[in-house]
């Protein structure tokens, strides 16, 4: 277990940029490791015939290069890309998901861990928060001991009713210092942002950032719910 070290776990390349950048800024800051698992590809759900395909691995490439440009952004440590299928992942046996989670987090040895919620509309950011809720099961010297989820733009917000929860946030931090940082992170992934009032747009993650800062009191915050954290003694070197 690293004190200081964090792992962001999403779906999707611009899942972690949208739900927690501003924080993983932060914690960059204050001299934190952070590093970024994206488990899925994040393109093939949009590619119908065999003349798209072939331009697959291009784009596939493209959404990478634009999640170590946001990291670069973000001062985070590292990032890894799994393969799992775009918008497909309920396809899979959820103990693959499991295992290439585990992998990372034997690894790095994270203290907190940020992820989906559980009831989003994205079936893909679902599997990955019942994954990493069976990857991060508190057995005696697992290294994860704080578990965080974040909301994404365009997924969160349009679950209906029906849901057997919504999201409400217990946990906020405040990016104030940091928007411009989340700001360029996003831009990173331009392809990806859709123009204004559609919420995967900058404008209106920028709404949400000051919504979620006026809800306690400053300028923008990012909001999650916790799933569980176990305080840890501080470790002083002599």
């Amino acid at each position: 277990m690293k004190q200081n070290c964090a792992l962001v776990i999403a779906a999707h390349p611009d899942d972690e940029v949208l739900g927690c950048a501003g924080t993983v800024a932060e914690l960059c800051a204050q001299g934190w490791e952070v590093h970024h698992l994206i488990l899925a590809e994040g393109a093939a759900s949009r590619l119908l015939t065999a003349g798209e395909r072939i331009c697959l691995s291009n784009e596939i490439s493209a959404l990478q290069q634009s999640a170590q440009k946001a990291a670069n952004a973000l001062g985070v440590r590292s990032v890894e890309f799994g393969d799992f299928p775009d918008n497909r992942m309920d396809g899979v046996n959820l103990l693959d998901i499991v295992k290439r989670i585990e992998s990372t987090i034997e690894s790095l040895r994270p203290i907190r861990v940020y992820t989906h919620q559980a009831w989003d509309v994205n079936v893909d950011h679902r599997m990955v928060h019942e994954a990493v809720a069976a990857a991060t099961r508190p057995t005696p010297g697992h290294p994860v001991k704080q578990l965080l989820y974040f909301e994404v733009p365009s997924s969160t917000e349009w679950r209906t009713s029906g849901a057997p929860t919504a999201f409400y946030p217990n946990y906020f931090v405040d990016i104030s210092r940091r928007l411009d940082v989340k700001r360029n992170a996003l831009e990173a992934y331009a392809t990806e942002m859709r123009t204004f009032p559609h919420p995967r747009s900058v404008e209106a993650v920028m709404h949400l950032a000051a919504w979620r800062g006026a809800t306690v009191g400053v300028a923008a915050a990012e909001a999650f719910q916790v799933g569980r954290w176990i305080e840890c003694p501080v470790q002083i070197e002599q």
